[in-house]
């Protein structure tokens, strides 16, 4: 997802993606970086699967532990997540990732040796414990929190950014996307496309909204001649089927427009019935190319 209209932009890598911060006043520009590279720094030290992180601290623990807010709202988000979609995003899930190559920051080597495909459930959601900052994992059990964490982080570094400076902010981490702030005269136009030859749109989101979009085909890499992606399906610990390329969800959190698209992608051919009984705006990238939308996607 890009912006296309006239803006004041910075953007850097982090996470394996970039990042991007819009800004409806110039002059705030700079200090809206600071607040959201601050604001990523922290999420990152709380729940990072590949560095040092309080999270990885408390899975070595292997007992109850206080965390601090910041992990507890992280880790509250994914578990919401989980008991929203039926366990379709479900955290305990870093394990699986780590099996399949997925065990260090992108991008991982375009090639490798083969993996075995050991269809298992995941660990599950509910054997996570989380009373107020009170955390226990169980022992063995390791947590990703890569949909839902990213776009937590998208939705809280816009909020603070536009607290702090009284400005309109756009906060865009890969396709997490969230707006806080007045938005500029017509809105924050979008140009909503996941990879170069996938079908694209441009739409209009008013202030306050957020958008994000999840894909099979991003974060994809290869072992033994098998072609592997991020998103998958907690029955079996195994990337979902392609039936979709990408889904986007325009809601009032980030996170909960995430948790709505990596739930379509894993849920594949019932994903559009889902999400018209949600009653969300989508869009829907079929392998094929096709389009469908719903929900009131924006014009």
């Amino acid at each position: 997802m890009t912006l296309v209209h006239d803006a004041t932009v910075a953007e850097w890598p982090v996470w394996s993606t970039t990042a991007r911060v819009v800004v409806t006043d110039p002059a705030a520009l700079a200090d809206a970086r600071f607040v959201v590279e601050s604001e990523l720094g922290e999420v990152e030290r709380a729940c990072s699967r590949f560095r040092p992180s309080e999270l990885a601290a408390v899975e070595a623990a292997g007992e109850e532990v206080e965390v601090s807010e910041l992990l507890a709202e992280l880790m509250g988000a994914a578990l919401e997540a989980a008991r929203r979609t039926g366990g379709d995003v479900d955290p305990t899930l870093g394990e699986a990732l780590a099996q399949l190559g997925y065990d260090r920051s992108l991008p991982l080597p375009a090639e490798g040796p083969a993996v075995p495909v050991q269809v298992r459930p995941a660990p599950g959601w509910q054997r996570i414990r989380l009373a107020g900052r009170r955390l226990f994992i169980p022992p063995g059990v390791r947590v990703d929190l890569g949909a839902t964490a990213k776009a937590l982080a998208a939705d809280r570094a816009a909020r603070h950014a536009a607290g702090r400076l009284g400005t309109g902010v756009l906060v865009e981490l890969g396709g997490d996307l969230a707006t806080a702030g007045a938005a500029p005269p017509g809105g924050w136009r979008i140009h909503v496309q996941d990879q170069p030859d996938d079908p694209a749109c441009t739409v209009v989101l008013p202030s306050g909204a957020a958008m994000a979009t999840s894909s099979t085909r991003s974060r994809s890499w290869s072992r033994g001649g098998r072609l592997l992606h991020h998103v998958l399906d907690p029955r079996t610990c195994q990337p979902v089927e392609r039936i979709w390329r990408s889904v986007t969800v325009v809601a009032d959190r980030c996170v909960d427009a995430n948790t709505c698209t990596t739930a379509a992608l894993v849920r594949g051919d019932d994903a559009f019935g889902w999400l018209r009984d949600l009653r969300v705006p989508a869009r829907l990238v079929a392998r094929d190319g096709e389009v469908r939308v719903l929900g009131g996607w924006p014009a």
